[in-house]
């Protein structure tokens, strides 16, 4: 390996949401009125020349319309890692939910990576059903719209190598463009699924999580993880709090807010 394009990866916390239930997370899940809390991510790739953002998270806006609690700003969750939001360069936006294409504005001197069957699918004919839209903000999306305008999105189409070592590859099912990131760390190839897999459950048991637009694709999606990533303990899902408990904290005083996923995973009790 070259030093310089091996990556440390990074998973910030900046939201959560207690007052869930498994219904919420899984289709034909049992159990379905047990407890299921989620958290909300943001991740960093960075190696020795290059720092790479993966989503851009919600703001007080967006958590208070959704009765989410956000614990901080996503530009401050990049701070603690000493990282300011305005001089990132590159960012990869893996589907346009609220909760990922948020806050784009906090990053002016970024280029966006997105798949194009993303951008299609967020400015036509499906966003005219509110089952379809629900999860979307227009305002994120026209925001979008503008940085294509200003030349400041890259367009994937599929799998594409953004960095060396650093590339995206395009999941179906959870949206029309949802892409994944495959990132070579010192412990070999980890896959950061966003909501290609919501929680560890969905790839190990092959659960769907609810918000599917095509849940073949969705399905197929888990096998397409794990192809990627060195070995199933290499896939890291987009919502599960119980990568905080398998990943260590950068230090102490950021337990909770931001784990080491370039490291091995620790065991733990599910």
């Amino acid at each position: 390996m070259q030093e310089e394009s091996v990556y440390e990866v990074f998973a910030l916390r900046y939201a959560e949401r207690r007052e869930r239930t498994r219904r919420e997370s899984f289709i034909f899940a049992d159990a379905h009125d047990g407890p299921h809390p989620i958290d909300y991510y943001l991740w960093v790739a960075r190696s020795k020349t290059r720092t790479i953002v993966v989503d851009t998270g919600f703001g007080p806006a967006e958590a208070e319309r959704r009765g989410r609690t956000l614990l901080r700003e996503p530009r401050e969750a990049l701070s603690t890692l000493g990282l300011a939001a305005d001089a990132v360069s590159d960012v990869v936006i893996t589907h346009m939910h609220y909760d990922h294409a948020g806050r784009l504005g906090d990053f002016p001197s970024a280029r966006f990576h997105l798949q194009e069957a993303e951008m299609a699918y967020v400015t036509g004919p499906c966003m005219c059903f509110d089952e379809l839209r629900h999860p979307f903000s227009a305002e994120h999306v026209c925001e979008m719209v503008q940085k294509v305008y200003s030349g400041r999105v890259a367009f994937c189409d599929g799998d594409a190598e953004i960095a060396p070592n650093v590339s995206v590859h395009r999941i179906g099912g959870h949206t029309a463009g949802l892409q994944c990131l495959r990132v070579l760390t010192r412990r070999g190839w980890v896959v950061l699924a966003s909501d290609a897999a919501h929680f560890y459950e969905n790839v190990q048991k092959r659960k769907m999580f609810p918000i599917v637009l095509d849940a073949r694709d969705m399905l197929r999606g888990f096998e397409r993880l794990e192809e990627l990533a060195e070995s199933p303990d290499h896939v890291v899902p987009g919502h599960d709090p119980l990568v905080r408990a398998r990943y260590p904290a950068e230090s102490a005083a950021l337990e909770g807010i931001v784990h080491r996923l370039d490291v091995e995973p620790g065991a733990v009790e599910e």
